[in-house]
């Protein structure tokens, strides 16, 4: 609707996780450091965590786009299923055949190609999105995938990623086992109001903005007040902010723009 009111190629505060869109703070940037390094490293399990909206699957999907061919990568976003229904998806996410119906034969598939892959040198990673939602039956099952290893490397690397609940629950007594195995840890923080501008600043150049199109300090300073620096909040909010630009036919996004959008979400318009 607004898109050529302020010349722009696309919507820059969609909130699809698009890594094109990704801006690396400094806490993002040492998040997808760490996720690199336990892949690359084979860690074995890598921990991820943060609040709601925070920028998890837009950062792990980064991640996939950077990892070459000598990676081979499959990423799980339902992790509410059975024991049998999660090895059947990891399968069917590196591109195999299942054969079988049991978890036996699924796990004995999955051993193959992970020591074909090793054979050929290649990587092998697994992204658990909404990781807080496993099971504790499921965490044990995601724990004994970890048994498929050579004398020397892990065969399998996996990224748990969720919600801070995440990290609570891997603090069961009953889970100490798959908590130890843990090597790579990190969690990451909301965006300061710096890094709000910066992060705002950031979407609208990758979508096309000259530089004609801004917000004032002002107006930053509200985004970053309603959101508390949440990116999937922020997204939210600038994008009514410019709808609200676009229907008082200003190109500078000042306060108003912003305490608009706000009552919007907030449903008292």
């Amino acid at each position: 609707m607004y898109l050529e009111f302020y010349g722009l190629r696309e919507f820059p505060f969609n909130i699809t996780p698009d890594p094109r869109f990704l801006y690396y703070t400094p806490g993002h940037k040492e998040a997808y450091m760490h996720i690199m390094y336990g892949i690359q490293q084979r860690k074995g399990f890598i921990e991820l965590t943060g609040e709601v909206g925070c920028g998890k699957t837009t950062l792990c999907r980064a991640v996939l786009a950077e990892l070459g061919s000598s990676v081979e990568t499959a990423l799980v976003l339902n992790p509410q299923l059975t024991g049998t229904q999660l090895i059947r998806a990891i399968l069917q996410d590196f591109g195999l055949t299942v054969k079988g119906r049991d978890r036996l034969t699924f796990i004995d598939q999955l051993n193959q190609f992970l020591l074909s892959k090793y054979r050929d040198n290649i990587n092998v990673a697994l992204i658990i999105d909404e990781a807080q939602n496993l099971s504790p039956e499921l965490m044990e099952q995601v724990r004994l995938l970890s048994n498929l290893e050579t004398d020397q490397h892990k065969l399998l690397q996996m990224v748990l990623c969720g919600q801070p609940e995440l990290k609570k629950r891997l603090e069961r007594p009953d889970l100490r086992q798959l908590r130890q195995r843990i090597t790579v840890r990190y969690h990451i923080h909301p965006l300061t109001e710096e890094e709000t501008m910066l992060y705002i600043q950031h979407r609208l150049w990758v979508a096309g903005a000259n530089g004609g199109l801004v917000f004032d300090p002002k107006a930053v300073r509200e985004v970053y007040k309603y959101s508390k620096g949440t990116p999937r909040v922020i997204n939210n909010l600038c994008d009514n902010s410019l709808l609200a630009g676009f229907v008082r036919d200003v190109r500078l996004v000042d306060v108003k723009c912003v305490r608009r959008a706000v009552a919007q979400l907030e449903g008292k318009t």
